[in-house]
């Protein structure tokens, strides 16, 4: 296994992935242009991991220069509970580390024993507001 930056070509195969894990809700945050914005942003780290050549997992966060978010992973039913999470996550933090976050946080939801079992601890609650157009509107 292997575990390297998102490519292009990586696109259609990590959209099946999350549809695999129904986490394909909203195409525009998720889908393939989307995924390019991410690759191009300076702030994030967007992980692959496949397996002869072909992709089976992904993660994604960003480091904002203090802290550290991982706020996607998923790996395909097919390949889980291969290490294919804990390589991803090691690989993230590895990186999160090199560019100075002294903490990293994880903003998934769903279950929580997967990032319990690297000292993970549920702390906070998180609230999303989607689209954003909405909390546009209600501040002005």
């Amino acid at each position: 296994m292997l575990v390297r930056d998102f490519q292009v070509q990586d696109s259609e195969a990590l959209v099946e992935i999350l549809k695999a894990n129904q986490q394909y809700g909203h195409p525009e945050l998720d889908g393939p242009e989307s995924m390019v914005a991410v690759q191009k942003c300076v702030a994030a780290e967007f992980l692959v991991a496949e397996k002869e050549s072909v992709p089976v997992g992904l993660m994604r966060g960003v480091f904002d220069g203090s802290r550290a978010i991982i706020y996607l992973a998923s790996v395909h039913p097919d390949f889980q509970r291969q290490g294919i999470g804990k390589a991803l996550l090691r690989e993230i933090t590895l990186r999160f580390k090199q560019r100075g976050a002294k903490s990293v946080h994880v903003t998934i939801p769903g279950e929580a024993a997967f990032w319990k079992q690297f000292g993970f601890r549920q702390t906070t609650r998180v609230m999303s507001a989607y689209p954003i157009d909405e909390v546009l509107a209600r501040t002005s």
